[in-house]
């Protein structure tokens, strides 16, 4: 007698929250490597960002999104207006607050955004970072973030520990609808290795740089060049608005964009396998995160808004 099959199971799961909840970390950790960049620094996500999971039985596709926030500029609407635009077009939504600390405004900011959802459309809760909770706070927290979302299903994982990450991953499986294979099993991302690399540099200035300084940052990837399999040559630019944070990019000596360039170059290399020459140079463009011009220059904006 033979056991049928269960049915393939593919969808778009948009992963949001305010900033620096660990989105980006859990789509990288449901993959196995890097595809989203990561920094210390909140914002470090600004466009949407595939990531693809195929499984002998699924394929899911993560959509990274920026944090939503309370937007100061141009940069920062559009950045929500992505976000909202991502969590309309999913099949499933899964919600990422950090459970190390209490809900903050923008917590619950995502949560009442999300409450105005489809009718039907399913919400997970990722509870990301239990591995930094005392025992004691540990109910008290989830309860919190329950309370935003009381018919949701939450589930206390670590992006960096990848506990019950597995668990997670599987049940957002379950909620999708039966469908077709979108993208080959072997591509982790559509997105070209010249965008990635960009996005690679930013991150890795803004793990180095502090204060306002990470978020005035902006990067246009010039060239890059595949010389072999095994080698590529990257000439990147690093934008930001004033003169003074130019200064602080190119540190004394030139020392910090140096060290900028080195962590990067790893970064990129890890992603792509490939050797990497990496150039990076500073230049000031004053006030771009209020230009419609440089939003879409720098590819924030489509040349058809």
């Amino acid at each position: 007698m033979s056991t049928a099959q269960p049915p393939f199971r593919s969808g778009f799961v948009a992963v949001v929250g305010r900033p620096s909840t660990g989105k980006s970390s859990l789509i990288n950790t449901a993959l196995g490597q890097p595809v989203a960049p990561v920094s210390p620094r909140a914002q470090t996500t600004r466009r949407r960002q595939l990531g693809i999971l195929t499984l002998p039985h699924a394929q899911v596709i993560f959509v990274d999104t920026p944090g939503l926030h309370a937007p100061h500029d141009r940069l920062g609407e559009r950045m929500n207006a992505v976000a909202r635009d991502v969590i309309t077009d999913a099949d499933v939504v899964l919600v990422v607050f950090d459970l190390s600390s209490p809900p903050a405004a923008d917590d619950e900011r995502a949560a009442e955004r999300l409450q105005s959802l489809p009718t039907g459309k399913p919400v997970l809760l990722a509870l990301n970072k239990v591995d930094l909770v005392k025992q004691a706070d540990l109910t008290r927290q989830a309860s919190a973030y329950g309370a935003l979302f009381p018919e949701a299903e939450a589930w206390a994982v670590s992006a960096t520990r990848g506990d019950a990450c597995a668990n997670l991953f599987e049940r957002l499986v379950g909620l999708l609808p039966v469908g077709p294979q979108f993208y080959p099993a072997e591509e982790l991302t559509p997105t070209y290795e010249r965008d990635l690399a960009g996005e690679l540099i930013r991150a890795a200035a803004m793990s180095l740089l502090h204060g306002e300084v990470p978020h005035s940052l902006a990067v246009v990837v010039e060239e890059y060049k595949e010389r072999t399999d095994e080698r590529a040559y990257i000439s990147a630019v690093l934008y930001v608005e004033r003169e003074s944070q130019k200064a602080i990019v190119i540190g004394q000596h030139g020392r910090m964009v140096r060290d900028i360039g080195s962590l990067a170059r790893r970064k990129i290399e890890e992603m792509s396998g490939r050797q990497v020459y990496l150039d990076v140079r500073v230049k000031v463009l004053r006030g771009w995160r209020q230009s419609e011009g440089a939003l879409r220059e720098f590819g924030y904006l489509s040349h058809d808004r």
